[in-house]
């Protein structure tokens, strides 16, 4: 009795059944968002906490408080590490998926910080919602139950 065959993403010579395969374009294009996210954590947030301080930066003053520098450093290294695993998305999906969860976990409680704190309502229209779009393109993006091969 032949087994019922289960149906592959790509068809065609070389295709293999049973695997999720992903498509080169998606993958072209989780690269490019990769490259984006990390560049926009490594340069962007200390940017804009400048530019737009109330959507920003959970401070005032001109001084850059200890906090906001721990928060810098954490996301330039993230951001580093999201521009290397842009080269073979496949290879970090861990680190992707990481990004895409603890950005929603942390827009999460900032969302109810500027809620309960009415001085920091501003945050609603600045990083609450930009750590929610990124979360959300990044998760489109990237591939489940995909195999590695060649990306």
């Amino acid at each position: 009795m032949k087994k019922p065959s289960t149906v592959s993403r790509s068809s065609g010579p070389g295709a293999s059944q049973g695997k999720n395969i992903v498509e080169p374009g998606r993958i072209k294009y989780l690269r490019i968002a990769l490259q984006l996210v990390g560049g926009a954590f490594i340069f962007g947030i200390y940017t804009l906490t400048l530019v737009w301080p109330s959507g920003w930066s959970w401070h005032t003053g001109s001084h850059t408080p200890h906090y906001l520098q721990m928060i810098l450093g954490v996301y330039a290294t993230l951001g580093t590490f999201l521009f290397i695993a842009s080269r073979k998305p496949l290879a970090h999906l861990s680190l992707i998926w990481f990004t895409v969860w603890s950005s929603v976990v942390h827009a999460v409680v900032m969302g109810a910080q500027a809620l309960a704190n009415p001085e920091h309502i501003g945050h609603l229209w600045g990083d609450v919602p930009a750590l929610i779009l990124l979360a959300v393109v990044l998760a489109l993006l990237t591939p489940r139950n995909a195999t590695a091969k060649s990306h």
